[in-house]
């Protein structure tokens, strides 16, 4: 590759508009409510590759970029649709073939007897090569207390691949903050080999109502006013509550409350039900729920 003269120009405003990428932060945009300092750091490491393509296009000397990542943070925040979004900036930037994303927990990656843990690594990696591979609860891959545990011939064959086939596969690690930090101190060969670390709050209460009312619309429902006093009132009470996950507890949350109306609906109806009666989540419909007992197991 020749060196650039001082007259070559690139218009990086064009090059981003042209590349899609305001396509995919756009999207990025309308899959998560909130999450202001993820998105931040997404454009910034858009930013980075998309300077660093116009500096191969011009000659420039260029260092091939580390794209391996971990995101943590809790159950519900956004991690994989943000992983999935990465996937498909960095195949516009043409820092990745295909643009998939592969999901997978441990239990993908390791075996449960001899020679059973490398084919089954080897058979996810070659799914994932081209695209992003997300491993989810990353710290469950080696259980050091267990002596008949697969997981560190996953964790080699891992290594490895992160290192001599980075121009072909970016792997993101996910799970708590602190679990990944007792992971990586345990395990430097990962800690050297990511670039990027991403947290991922919790939303609060008011983000977490306006997820709901996006989920819902993608339903094709609708919160009534009481509805959603109902809602926000639930989402105070339900974060007390044990397993609560963010996003998660809320949609989950909401296919319960799309039963009651089911049943509200079944039961007092005299026959006819209006499109608007079909489509509109009622207070009751949410204040039915457990959590309201102030029960342990509240759901």
């Amino acid at each position: 590759m020749t060196s650039a003269s001082g007259n070559d120009a690139i218009d990086l405003k064009r090059d981003f508009a042209t590349s899609g990428l305001g396509d995919e932060l756009a999207q990025l945009d309308r899959d998560l409510v909130g999450l202001a300092p993820v998105k931040r750091r997404i454009r910034e490491i858009a930013a980075l590759l998309l300077v660093d393509r116009a500096r191969q296009t011009l000659g420039l000397a260029t260092e091939p970029p580390t794209l391996h990542m971990s995101f943590t943070g809790n159950p519900g925040t956004g991690k994989t649709t943000v992983a999935l979004r990465m996937a498909g900036i960095l195949h516009k930037l043409g820092y990745v073939r295909r643009g998939h994303l592969v999901s997978v927990t441990r239990d993908d990656l390791v075996g449960q007897y001899i020679g059973h843990t490398a084919p089954k690594t080897k058979d996810v990696l070659k799914k994932a090569m081209g695209g992003v591979l997300f491993i989810d609860e990353a710290y469950y891959l080696y259980r050091p207390e267990n002596e008949r545990d697969y997981g560190q011939e996953a964790i080699e064959i891992l290594l490895q691949v992160m290192e001599n086939q980075r121009d072909d596969l970016v792997v993101i690690l996910a799970g708590y903050a602190d679990r990944m930090d007792t992971f990586f101190s345990s395990n430097p060969g990962f800690r050297s080999r990511i670039a990027h670390h991403i947290d991922f709050p919790d939303y609060d209460d008011g983000e977490l109502v306006a997820i709901a009312d996006t989920i819902l619309l993608g339903m094709g429902y609708r919160l009534s006013d009481g509805g959603r006093e109902a809602l926000a009132d639930y989402v105070v009470r339900r974060r007390e509550q044990p397993h609560f996950s963010n996003a998660r507890s809320i949609r989950n949350a909401l296919d319960r409350a799309r039963l009651r109306q089911a049943v509200r609906l079944f039961d007092d109806a005299d026959g006819a039900v209006t499109a608007d009666q079909l489509s509109t989540i009622e207070a009751e419909d949410i204040r039915a729920s457990r959590v309201f007992a102030s029960s342990p197991e509240a759901v």
